[in-house]
């Protein structure tokens, strides 16, 4: 998966209109007031009413990520979302409109709007005040925006050299070049694996644009979410004005398993730079296991917890090998990595990678002890309020919660979860989750003797 896509599954942390045609209305009495119902467009909807500040957030999640790009054609996710905002034809009593104004009319409302695509969904999110005529101006634009979008070729061309540009830039980059082939050697025959290069990129043609759109933006494959400062008759009117008049759209394709048990592995790419990159990792969890909040803590021990983590103090603080080093549970709609990520000297490439197998055996087999485990929960639930004290942050929180299908009380009892984890339940979850013995392993920049497969 690329760093894009595992960011974005680590903020997972953790995240009609009164008619007989609106189903399944449901509501989480609870200290975050979750309303949840499904449009007659066929979006589900999730409303969190927030009265503090006149401003409202909208997000719409797509079933559209680029595990969906067709071969050959990596990035087109990718394009599809990005340039939604370059053009837009005719819509609900709007006038077309160009780039520059659909740039324009938003900074006449004091409006945010962007579109943007990950592995498995691509999400559009707006900003608006709550004032009129702002809002709904800002509104009935976005909506315009996915309904109707040109995609104009000149603009196509730029924006593909500009995102092949940013391509090569970034395969010049240790650490990137370490992710993507980590992901590669990991996930080697599904779409997790595959990322966009200047080839697939440039061959993107506009009818592959509006196919992806039009297959894939439709309503019944939709989550919307709102946040803001709104009551629930306008929520309802809102997510049926945005919803209404989305492609037909197709059924989503069915994708590959998962190939949960891979060999052990081991990639050297030379590489100028001063230090070595290395990724280390395997296919891991899907969100929604039951195992997750237990890999959650103990993951916070061995390598998420920053410098009171069981690897930073192993290899970084006792021996002086690295600068960082972490892990992370990358959880997808289907299984995402677990992985460790670092950096270090090239002359001690070996040692820190040994140390780091090491630690990692060790934690695996024994989990962490009594004090590890207490404090890594006490950081946890005392650091839980961060997650949540924005409406961006509520935001995202609670699009996760539509788009993984977590409980409507998730973050109310996210707290409880935590602190009920036990040590054999870390122990007995990383040995289901995390196998030492099948690891992928990409060094970037080490030295380059001594490599086999399996070592």
């Amino acid at each position: 998966m690329s760093r894009y896509s595992r960011q974005l599954a680590r903020a997972a942390l953790g995240v009609a209109i009164g008619v007989a045609s609106m189903a399944a209305v449901s509501f989480a009495h609870a200290a975050i007031p979750i309303e949840n119902w499904t449009a007659s467009t066929g979006a589900k909807v999730f409303f969190v009413p927030s009265p503090s500040i006149p401003m409202l957030d909208v997000n719409i999640d797509f079933d559209a990520g680029s595990r969906y790009d067709p071969p050959g054609k990596a990035g087109l996710a990718t394009l599809t979302a990005a340039l939604l905002d370059k053009g837009a034809g005719a819509q609900d009593g709007q006038p077309a409109r160009n780039e520059a104004q659909i740039a324009d009319a938003f900074a006449d409302t004091g409006a945010d709007f962007g579109g943007s695509a990950g592995g498995d969904r691509s999400g559009v999110g707006l900003r608006t005040l709550t004032a009129e005529p702002e809002r709904s101006q800002s509104l009935k634009l976005a909506g315009q925006l996915i309904k109707a979008p040109t995609y104009p070729d000149a603009v196509i061309t730029r924006e593909k050299q500009r995102l092949i540009a940013a391509i090569r830039e970034a395969d010049t980059r240790p650490g990137s070049i370490a992710d993507k082939t980590l992901s590669k050697a990991i996930y080697p025959n599904h779409p997790y694996g595959v990322t966009s290069t200047p080839a697939s990129v440039e061959s993107i043609t506009r009818d592959d644009l509006v196919k992806f759109w039009r297959d894939n933006y439709s309503a019944n494959r939709a989550v919307v979410t709102l946040i803001g400062a709104i009551d629930r008759k306008q929520a309802e009117a809102i997510a049926e004005d945005l919803t209404r008049g989305l492609p037909a759209g197709v059924a989503a394709p069915k994708l590959p398993d998962v190939q949960m048990k891979i060999a052990s592995s081991e990639q050297r790419i030379p590489h100028p730079a001063q230090q070595a990159s290395v990724s280390i990792g395997a296919p891991s969890i899907a969100r929604g296991d039951p195992d997750y909040f237990a890999l959650l803590v103990g993951n916070y021990v061995l390598g998420g917890g920053g410098f009171s983590s069981r690897l930073t103090n192993e290899v970084r603080e006792r021996r002086g090998l690295t600068y960082g080093v972490d892990s992370y549970f990358a959880p997808a709609k289907q299984p995402g990595p677990f992985g460790i990520t670092l950096q270090t000297k090239k002359e001690n490439t070996n040692e820190a990678l040994a140390l780091v197998r090491e630690v990692t055996a060790k934690f695996v087999a024994e989990g962490p002890t009594d004090a590890e485990l207490r404090a890594a929960k006490d950081n946890l639930v005392n650091g839980f309020p961060l997650r949540i004290d924005s409406n961006r942050k509520l935001l995202t929180n609670v699009a996760n919660i539509g788009w993984y299908g977590l409980p409507l009380d998730y973050l109310d009892t996210w707290t409880a979860q935590i602190a009920k984890v036990t040590r054999e339940q870390v122990r007995t979850a990383f040995q289901r989750h995390v196998h030492p013995d099948g690891l992928a392993t990409v060094i970037v920049g080490g030295p380059v003797e001594n490599q086999a497969a399996g070592k």
